[in-house]
């Protein structure tokens, strides 16, 4: 295996890398707060920037503070969520808001274990709010961090299927000391993923670890682990998911069962003979995760 990079030289290429090619995204803003940082993550998790930021400062403009959010109803905030998909995630936001305002007074806690305790906050929402947020010292690891560490340390194509203890180590172990330098050195190398070092095309030839990345130095080997196969979404429950909330996002009153079914089949044209079932099953999942409410009188709103 080729030698790993000198930590500094790490330090030093991708911090001077990122100073000149990050993205002026609306949430790395000076003026944006840690609540503004904290939707940024939520929303942006499964989701293509590009189509984050115009929902996010629509968001921002209307609900700028856990407290405005807090005493949204939960249908606006499905409404106002859009097409940004997984729309579970706008009512936990919601949630989150509520935990803050009763928890905390409405401010936003910047402790790791805090934060962890809001609802639909994981290890890396909290570590990147901690981060990003609140310019803290923390570990943010995720997919495009793993990747760049796998390859220019390890020597390894790609990650591993799944975070391992060993990675969160690593990436800990390279985490600069102080926290301004470790909240720069996060971001950067999250940007150096996913515009350079990518899953797929990697631009090595752009990237500033080239000459010492241990991938490179190895002659670039292929993957070695098992197949990876992209997310399926045609003719999947989180496409009818998705078709059965926008039809009721489009709508200023509730819709017959029926009028529901028979639309989302016309958008998604489908004439299997399961996709009915299929639309059934999805609906009643919606009315479970509280996405969907039915009035009582056989027709369905987002709720109320």
């Amino acid at each position: 295996m080729a030698p790993a990079p000198d930590r500094e030289v790490l330090h030093r290429r991708v911090l001077a890398w990122f100073d000149e090619h990050a993205r002026p995204l609306a949430w790395r803003d000076p003026s944006t707060t840690p609540w503004g940082v904290h939707v940024s993550e939520v929303m942006a998790q499964q989701t293509p920037v590009a189509r984050v930021e115009p929902v996010w400062r629509t968001w921002m403009e209307r609900w700028p503070t856990p407290a405005a959010l807090a005493a949204a109803s939960p249908g606006d905030v499905v409404r106002a969520w859009g097409r940004l998909g997984y729309p579970r995630r706008a009512l936990r936001l919601r949630d989150a808001a509520v935990a803050v305002v009763e928890r905390h007074g409405g401010e936003l806690p910047a402790d790791e274990e805090a934060l962890r305790a809001l609802p639909g906050v994981g290890a890396y929402t909290a570590a990147a709010v901690a981060a990003f947020g609140f310019g803290r010292r923390a570990v943010v690891v995720d997919t495009n961090v793993r990747r760049v560490l796998a390859r220019a340390v390890e020597g390894r194509a790609m990650a591993s299927p799944s975070l391992t203890a060993a990675e969160t180590r690593l990436a800990a172990s390279l985490v600069p000391d102080d926290a301004a330098t470790s909240a720069r050195w996060n971001v950067a190398v999250m940007e150096l993923g996913a515009l350079v070092c990518r899953a797929r095309g990697p631009e090595c030839g752009r990237c500033p670890l080239e000459d010492v990345c241990a991938w490179v130095a190895a002659g670039s080997p292929p993957d070695d682990g098992p197949p990876r196969r992209g997310q399926a979404w045609e003719g999947t429950d989180r496409q009818v998911r998705g078709a059965l909330v926008q039809v009721l996002r489009e709508s200023a009153d509730p819709v017959g069962r029926e009028v529901l079914e028979a639309t989302v089949l016309e958008r998604l044209a489908r004439t299997d003979p399961g996709a009915l079932g299929q639309v059934d099953r999805c609906l009643a999942s919606l009315v479970e995760d509280g996405l969907v409410e039915p009035d009582g009188a056989g027709r369905y709103r987002l709720p109320a």
